[in-house]
Order: structure tokens, then sequence, then C-alpha cells
């Protein structure tokens, strides 16, 4: 997977804000690997407030237990980069906002912290809609803090299509 330019990211936020609008729907970000990356990039679009409803970057355990009502015994034994976490987060950001659509990132960006069961690069993503059942995938992406990062923002971007 090539690594996204911001000129890309530009104009992939647009297409997601274009199907947001048309549908009536509101964009809600849960982020930790990326520190509200998503929503920065979804914010430098103009008129993102027609669609856009908030981001939160939560990243110690405490921030994702407290914005996102991620539970601390899921913490505990699944890690923060996770299935199980990630559903928690894409769960409590729609609870937590007034969205219809919500996002969630968790992963492990780089250049230390990773294990052999979850490398550098191990990225879970999350995507729900309001009413709907979260859908979870896990990325491995190459590259430094910041490819990783990037593809991360890209491919969020890109699963809002499918909801």
């Amino acid at each position: 997977m090539s690594v996204p330019n911001d000129e890309a990211l530009r104009l992939l936020a647009q297409q997601v804000g274009d199907r947001l609008r048309l549908g009536r729907d509101h964009l809600v970000t849960a982020e930790s690997c990326t520190g509200g990356w998503i929503a920065k990039c979804v914010t430098d679009i103009a008129g993102s407030s027609d669609w856009f409803d908030c981001g939160m970057a939560a990243y110690s355990y405490e921030a994702k237990q407290a914005l996102l009502g991620v539970r601390p015994q899921t913490l505990e034994t699944h890690g923060a980069v996770s299935r199980e976490t990630v559903i928690e987060m894409v769960s409590g950001a729609l609870v937590n906002s007034g969205a219809s659509v919500a996002v969630a990132v968790t992963g492990i960006a780089g250049p230390g912290g990773g294990s052999p069961d979850k490398p550098v690069g191990t990225v879970w993503i999350g995507w729900k809609r309001r009413g709907g059942y979260a859908r979870a995938e896990v990325f491995e992406f190459a590259g430094d803090r910041e490819a990783v990062r990037r593809q991360t923002v890209e491919t969020a971007l890109k699963g809002l299509e499918h909801l």
C-alpha cells in the first residue's frame, strides 16, 4: 500500500464529506494512534460543520474509559490494540455524540511498542452507523510512524464509504 500525501487525504475527506452531507449524516471520530488526524483532515474541508460532529483523541487507557466508555476489563484482557477495544471505542463515540456515523482507530504506530503478536504497524479500525452493528478490521501497515498514521487515516476514511 502506498502512503497517501496531504492532497490525497484532502480529496478523500472531501468525498467522505460529500457523501455524509447527501445522506444527512454526521461523523464522530475516536482516535488513538492518529491523535486526531482524521478529525483534522475532515475539518480542513470548508463546510465540514455541515457533516462533522466532533472528534475524540483518547490515547491513554483512562481517556478511552472516560471519553468512550471502554471497559477496564476489556483493556486489561485484550489491550488497547484489539478488536474488542476498537468496537467499544466506536460504539462509545456514538453514545457520547450527536453523530450518526463513527470511525475509531487504535494501533501501534511505532517506532517502539510492538510485540511478536502485535508488531509495529498493527492497527484496528472500527466503523459503525447509529443503530447498526460495528465492523472492525485489523491492518498491518508498513513504514515509519508517519507512514503508519497516514495509511490509518486513509483506510479509516475509505471505510466510511461502506456504511
